[in-house]
C-alpha cells in the first residue's frame, strides 16, 4: 500500500510543506514590505526636511536681497551728496577720493 500511495497535494507531509513554503514566503514578501515602507517613510522625512531647509535659505536669501537693495540705496545717495560738494570731479575720481580718506 506505500508503495501504491502517490505523492500529491492531498498528502499531509506534501500540504505541510507547501504550507511552511507558502508561509516562508509570506513572511519574506511580509519583510520587504515593511522594509520598503521604512523606506518610504525615511524618504518622506528627509524629503520634509530638506523642504524646510530650502523654505529657510528662500526666506535668508529674500532677507539678504532687501538688505543688498537698501545698502545699493545708501550708496547711491552717498555718492550723489559727494558729488555735489565736488561737481569737478567724475565717479572714478570721488571713489578714488574716498579711498584715499580711509587711509
Amino acid at each position: 500500500m506505500c508503495n501504491n500511495m502517490a505523492w500529491s497535494s492531498s498528502h499531509p507531509i506534501s500540504a505541510s510543506s507547501k504550507r511552511r513554503h507558502r508561509s516562508k514566503q509570506s513572511k519574506v514578501q511580509i519583510y520587504r514590505k515593511r522594509c520598503e515602507e521604512n523606506v518610504e517613510k525615511d524618504m518622506e522625512l528627509m524629503n520634509l526636511k530638506l523642504y524646510l531647509e530650502n523654505q529657510s535659505i528662500i526666506e535668508e536669501n529674500e532677507k539678504l536681497r532687501k538688505k543688498t537693495n537698501l545698502l545699493c540705496q545708501e550708496n547711491l545717495a552717498l555718492m550723489s551728496e559727494l558729488q555735489n560738494k565736488f561737481p569737478h570731479l567724475d565717479r572714478f575720481s570721488t571713489t578714488l577720493l574716498l579711498l584715499l580718506q580711509k587711509q
